[in-house]
């Protein structure tokens, strides 16, 4: 009995090795297949990405089947950077919704043999409109190629796996390009982390891209104290309002930001039997000239400043120095990187 158990692992055992074998395999594959490809790039690069900013419409994108679908993530990656796009369904197209381009639009065009017979249909309407195209596909001398003003070639590629049927490569390839040309672009436009703040506000990619303003703490939140005074009168005094902060944000007597003082240093203070302490001003034991941020700087901004520099408080001053918010790493923690969790006073 136990040397059929022991012969059962040792073939689940077998079998999982060759599994990961040829998974690392497939990845190494698509891996060289990238890495030759950004060797190739050429100067028709650089004319694809002219034709582009200076078409006053849209980067209309197209392709069918495992293409198509490299197509509108293409599409939607352009369209996330600042670059308008839209995809066109190419058989869609040639029943009626060639009606949405305009002879102001450059039309992109992903096939690898550059002989689907949709897309090069859909390329002639195109170019029978006014609209300049640009094809992605492996040989410039294909139906596809000859038809565009620019090729992006991608080369001879071989599929991975031992069959090399399934579209794995060479998709990996178009989707590449494509986002080396989106992300080109949205550099040459000038396109601002503001900018695409506004074009995601949802899911904790937008939550990032807020600005520290919409989020900090403020008002009754905040625990403000002078300098001057005492530890004890600090603490005496401060009374809690909604979310705790934890920290007191100090102030000079021009009500600037001079320090820093938390719970944390006040735990250690009992600690080390250094109760005396309470009894002298703050300003004493207080951290001083903290880092700080600006109220419009991005919360990804601040989130970078917490993880970076392992603190839990990042105060918030104004143009003269005069604290007006928080962050608290309790308020951020959901986008901290999941090595900083663990983020110390």
């Amino acid at each position: 009995m136990s040397m059929v158990a022991v012969t059962s692992r040792t073939a689940a055992t077998f079998s999982q090795f060759e599994q990961l074998r040829e998974g690392r395999a497939i990845i190494k594959q698509e891996a060289e297949t990238l890495l030759e490809l950004a060797t190739r790039l050429d100067t028709d690069f650089c004319r694809a990405v002219e034709m582009i900013l200076h078409a006053h419409g849209r980067v209309v994108v197209t392709g069918v089947g495992k293409a198509g679908l490299i197509a509108q993530k293409v599409s939607a990656t352009l369209a996330s950077t600042g670059t308008r796009s839209q995809f066109l369904h190419p058989t869609e197209a040639l029943h009626g919704d060639l009606g949405c381009l305009g002879s102001d639009d450059v039309l992109l065009a992903l096939s690898n043999s550059g002989e689907t017979q949709e897309v090069c249909d859909v390329v002639v309407a195109a170019r029978s409109l006014g609209l300049s195209c640009i094809a992605l596909t492996a040989n410039e001398f294909s139906t596809l190629g000859s038809q565009a003003e620019v090729v992006l070639r991608l080369g001879s590629i071989r599929e991975a796996s031992l069959m090399s049927l399934a579209p794995t490569c060479s998709t990996a390839a178009m989707l590449a390009v494509g986002d080396a040309l989106a992300l080109v672009l949205s550099r040459s436009r000038g396109f601002t982390p503001q900018q695409f703040a506004v074009l995601h506000p949802g899911g904790s990619l937008g939550r990032r891209l807020r600005t520290v303003r919409e989020v900090m703490r403020r008002g009754a939140q905040l625990r403000i104290a002078s300098q001057s005074a005492t530890i004890r009168e600090v603490f005496s005094l401060q009374t809690s309002h909604g979310r705790r902060t934890g920290a007191v944000m100090l102030i000079d007597d021009d009500g600037r930001l001079s320090g820093l003082f938390t719970d944390s240093d006040l735990a250690r203070l009992l600690e080390q039997h250094r109760e005396g302490q309470l009894d002298r001003p703050i300003a004493e034991t207080m951290t001083k000239s903290p880092l700080t941020i600006d109220a419009d700087s991005l919360l990804h901004d601040a989130v970078e400043v917490l993880s970076n520099r392992k603190i839990s408080e990042l105060p918030v001053v104004d143009d003269d120095g005069q604290p007006i918010g928080l962050i608290d790493i309790t308020d951020v923690i959901g986008l901290m990187p999941a090595a900083e969790v663990g983020i110390e006073n």
